[in-house]
């Protein structure tokens, strides 16, 4: 099975960053870069997203939230999320950054734009 999600950007790599079994369903893992972490969200269907590890409105930790219908709601405040774009469901407004992340077979691919450097690690959420 193939599935790429995120943003249309330009793709300088793709990282390997595990197996989708290593994000719990309803879950998030979080990607550590030299800019920042990512958070890797995986749905009940098994769809994969990456979005910054930043909440639009205080910038909470998404990876620490909870994944229901394609959002996350975030642990600080309850603002929701679509996984798909980043966008604030309403009334809130705002969003956050999407990272394009692919599935190729059971491994999970994570693209990075130049300049954003290499991933340093993937760690449970709660470590984050």
């Amino acid at each position: 099975m193939s599935q790429t999600n995120g943003d249309i950007q330009t793709v300088d790599q793709w990282f390997d960053i595990g197996a989708l079994d290593d994000i719990p369903r309803l879950g998030a893992r979080v990607v550590r870069t030299r800019h920042g972490d990512i958070a890797v969200f995986r749905t009940a269907d098994d769809r994969v997203f990456a979005l910054d590890d930043r909440c639009p409105h205080r910038g909470g930790p998404l990876s620490q939230g909870i994944v229901f219908d394609g959002r996350v709601a975030c642990p600080l405040h309850n603002w929701c999320i679509e996984l798909s774009d980043g966008t604030a469901v309403a009334p809130d407004e705002g969003c956050t950054g999407t990272y394009p992340v692919r599935r190729d077979g059971e491994r999970v691919l994570l693209g990075l734009a130049s300049g954003m450097g290499n991933v340093v690690s993937l760690v449970q959420a709660t470590e984050a």
